[in-house]
Protein backbone atom coordinates (compact mmCIF):
# COMPACT_ATOMS: atom_id res chain seq x y z
CA UNK A 1 0.00 0.00 0.00
CA UNK A 2 1.43 3.53 -0.88
CA UNK A 3 1.45 6.94 0.93
CA UNK A 4 -1.47 8.35 -0.96
CA UNK A 5 -3.64 4.70 -0.36
CA UNK A 6 -2.45 4.98 3.24
CA UNK A 7 -3.55 8.75 3.89
CA UNK A 8 -6.97 7.82 1.82
CA UNK A 9 -7.74 4.91 4.48
CA UNK A 10 -6.94 7.43 7.30
CA UNK A 11 -9.27 10.33 5.96
CA UNK A 12 -11.72 7.54 5.44
CA UNK A 13 -11.08 6.81 9.39
CA UNK A 14 -11.84 10.49 10.23
CA UNK A 15 -8.31 11.11 11.19
CA UNK A 16 -8.31 15.06 10.40
CA UNK A 17 -4.88 15.67 9.69
CA UNK A 18 -4.83 12.66 7.17
CA UNK A 19 -5.91 15.37 4.81
CA UNK A 20 -3.24 18.10 5.64
CA UNK A 21 -0.64 15.13 4.94
CA UNK A 22 -2.34 14.17 1.62
CA UNK A 23 -2.03 17.28 0.17
CA UNK A 24 1.68 17.67 -0.65
CA UNK A 25 1.89 13.60 -1.78
CA UNK A 26 -0.61 14.69 -4.49
CA UNK A 27 -0.20 18.16 -5.27
CA UNK A 28 2.11 17.58 -8.04
CA UNK A 29 0.15 15.04 -10.32
CA UNK A 30 -3.57 17.68 -9.14
CA UNK A 31 -1.66 20.72 -10.77
CA UNK A 32 -1.11 19.05 -14.00
CA UNK A 33 -4.63 17.65 -13.84
CA UNK A 34 -5.73 21.54 -13.44
CA UNK A 35 -3.20 22.52 -15.88
CA UNK A 36 -4.70 20.21 -18.67
CA UNK A 37 -8.40 21.36 -17.63
CA UNK A 38 -7.52 25.21 -17.86
CA UNK A 39 -5.75 24.94 -21.32
CA UNK A 40 -9.17 24.30 -22.92
CA UNK A 41 -10.40 27.31 -21.00
CA UNK A 42 -10.46 30.61 -23.00
CA UNK A 43 -7.92 32.82 -21.65
CA UNK A 44 -8.77 35.76 -19.17
CA UNK A 45 -10.40 33.24 -16.59
CA UNK A 46 -10.67 34.17 -13.11
CA UNK A 47 -10.02 30.69 -12.40
CA UNK A 48 -6.28 29.32 -12.77
CA UNK A 49 -4.90 25.86 -12.09
CA UNK A 50 -3.83 26.59 -8.50
CA UNK A 51 -7.19 27.42 -7.64
CA UNK A 52 -8.82 24.83 -9.35
CA UNK A 53 -6.97 22.16 -7.62
CA UNK A 54 -7.55 24.16 -4.12
CA UNK A 55 -11.22 24.02 -4.90
CA UNK A 56 -11.32 20.77 -5.97
CA UNK A 57 -9.22 19.26 -3.30
CA UNK A 58 -11.44 21.22 -0.79
CA UNK A 59 -14.31 19.60 -2.73
CA UNK A 60 -12.68 15.80 -2.18
CA UNK A 61 -11.52 15.95 1.82
CA UNK A 62 -13.07 19.45 3.11
CA UNK A 63 -16.94 17.70 3.18
CA UNK A 64 -18.43 15.48 6.02
CA UNK A 65 -17.50 12.39 4.62
CA UNK A 66 -15.04 13.21 2.29
CA UNK A 67 -13.24 9.71 1.34
CA UNK A 68 -16.28 7.30 1.21
CA UNK A 69 -15.36 4.63 -1.24
CA UNK A 70 -12.20 5.64 -2.80
CA UNK A 71 -10.43 2.79 -3.29
CA UNK A 72 -6.75 3.51 -4.10
CA UNK A 73 -4.67 6.30 -6.00
CA UNK A 74 -5.85 5.84 -9.40
CA UNK A 75 -9.86 5.68 -7.96
CA UNK A 76 -8.49 9.43 -6.04
CA UNK A 77 -7.38 10.95 -9.15
CA UNK A 78 -10.28 9.53 -11.57
CA UNK A 79 -12.45 11.46 -8.92
CA UNK A 80 -10.18 14.67 -8.72
CA UNK A 81 -10.32 14.92 -12.41
CA UNK A 82 -14.27 14.43 -12.29
CA UNK A 83 -14.48 17.05 -9.23
CA UNK A 84 -12.15 19.82 -11.95
CA UNK A 85 -14.56 19.12 -14.55
CA UNK A 86 -18.02 19.86 -12.70
CA UNK A 87 -15.99 23.06 -11.11
CA UNK A 88 -15.57 24.30 -14.95
CA UNK A 89 -19.47 23.05 -15.51
CA UNK A 90 -20.82 24.89 -13.01
CA UNK A 91 -18.27 28.18 -13.42
CA UNK A 92 -20.14 27.78 -17.29
CA UNK A 93 -23.28 27.52 -15.87
CA UNK A 94 -22.89 30.49 -13.53
CA UNK A 95 -21.29 32.79 -16.24
CA UNK A 96 -24.37 32.30 -18.53
CA UNK A 97 -26.82 32.61 -15.84
CA UNK A 98 -29.01 36.39 -16.99
CA UNK A 99 -28.23 37.52 -13.25
CA UNK A 100 -24.54 37.61 -13.64
CA UNK A 101 -24.91 38.87 -16.97
CA UNK A 102 -24.88 35.30 -18.73
CA UNK A 103 -26.38 37.14 -21.77
CA UNK A 104 -22.93 38.99 -22.29
CA UNK A 105 -19.64 38.05 -22.54
CA UNK A 106 -16.60 39.87 -21.69
CA UNK A 107 -14.60 40.35 -24.94
CA UNK A 108 -11.24 42.48 -24.65
CA UNK A 109 -11.49 45.14 -27.53
CA UNK A 110 -8.51 43.65 -28.92
CA UNK A 111 -9.99 40.04 -29.47
CA UNK A 112 -13.59 41.06 -30.37
CA UNK A 113 -13.59 39.37 -34.07
CA UNK A 114 -12.11 36.16 -32.52
CA UNK A 115 -14.95 36.11 -29.52
CA UNK A 116 -15.23 32.07 -28.39
CA UNK A 117 -18.09 30.15 -27.58
CA UNK A 118 -16.37 27.87 -24.90
CA UNK A 119 -18.51 28.02 -22.09
CA UNK A 120 -21.56 27.04 -24.64
CA UNK A 121 -19.13 24.19 -25.88
CA UNK A 122 -18.17 23.07 -22.46
CA UNK A 123 -22.21 22.89 -21.29
CA UNK A 124 -22.88 20.89 -24.75
CA UNK A 125 -20.53 18.51 -23.90
CA UNK A 126 -21.31 17.90 -20.94
CA UNK A 127 -25.39 17.29 -21.91
CA UNK A 128 -23.94 14.79 -24.19
CA UNK A 129 -21.62 12.95 -22.20
CA UNK A 130 -24.17 12.49 -19.55
CA UNK A 131 -26.02 10.98 -22.16
CA UNK A 132 -23.19 8.84 -23.04
CA UNK A 133 -22.54 8.18 -19.41
CA UNK A 134 -25.90 6.03 -19.34
CA UNK A 135 -25.34 3.85 -22.59
CA UNK A 136 -21.10 3.45 -21.79
CA UNK A 137 -20.42 4.44 -18.35
CA UNK A 138 -16.50 2.90 -18.89
CA UNK A 139 -16.13 4.67 -22.43
CA UNK A 140 -17.05 8.09 -20.57
CA UNK A 141 -14.79 7.42 -17.86
CA UNK A 142 -12.18 7.13 -20.31
CA UNK A 143 -13.15 10.44 -22.04
CA UNK A 144 -13.05 12.14 -19.16
CA UNK A 145 -9.79 10.76 -18.10
CA UNK A 146 -8.46 11.83 -21.68
CA UNK A 147 -10.12 15.33 -22.11
CA UNK A 148 -10.56 16.78 -18.82
CA UNK A 149 -7.88 15.32 -17.14
CA UNK A 150 -5.15 15.58 -20.35
CA UNK A 151 -4.14 11.97 -19.51
CA UNK A 152 -2.09 10.26 -22.49
CA UNK A 153 -3.86 7.53 -23.76
CA UNK A 154 -1.58 5.40 -21.91
CA UNK A 155 -1.83 7.06 -18.45
CA UNK A 156 -5.63 6.68 -18.59
CA UNK A 157 -5.34 2.84 -19.80
CA UNK A 158 -3.38 2.31 -16.47
CA UNK A 159 -5.85 4.20 -14.96
CA UNK A 160 -8.66 2.33 -15.51
CA UNK A 161 -7.08 -0.92 -15.05
CA UNK A 162 -7.25 -1.46 -19.72
CA UNK A 163 -4.87 -2.57 -21.76
CA UNK A 164 -3.89 0.80 -24.25
CA UNK A 165 -5.25 -1.18 -27.75
CA UNK A 166 -9.02 -1.18 -25.89
CA UNK A 167 -7.97 2.27 -25.00
CA UNK A 168 -7.19 2.90 -28.46
CA UNK A 169 -10.66 1.33 -29.49
CA UNK A 170 -12.83 2.78 -26.73
CA UNK A 171 -11.24 6.22 -27.37
CA UNK A 172 -12.12 6.63 -31.18
CA UNK A 173 -15.71 5.03 -30.33
CA UNK A 174 -16.29 7.58 -27.83
CA UNK A 175 -15.28 10.09 -30.10
CA UNK A 176 -17.28 9.91 -32.83
CA UNK A 177 -20.09 9.32 -30.80
CA UNK A 178 -19.83 12.24 -29.09
CA UNK A 179 -19.38 14.72 -32.13
CA UNK A 180 -22.30 12.90 -33.92
CA UNK A 181 -24.13 13.70 -30.54
CA UNK A 182 -23.02 17.02 -30.85
CA UNK A 183 -23.49 17.77 -34.26
CA UNK A 184 -27.16 16.53 -34.05
CA UNK A 185 -27.82 18.90 -30.81
CA UNK A 186 -26.13 22.09 -33.10
CA UNK A 187 -28.76 21.28 -36.06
Amino acid sequence: MNDVTRMLAAIDQGQPQAAAELLPLVYDELRRLAAAQMAREKPGQSLDATALVHEAYLRLVGGANPAAGWNDRRHFFRVAAEAMRRILIDRARRRRRIKHCGDRERVPLVDIAAADNSADDLLALDVVLDRFAAIDPAKTELVKLRYFAGLSEEEAAAALGISRATASRHWAYARAWLIEALESTRS
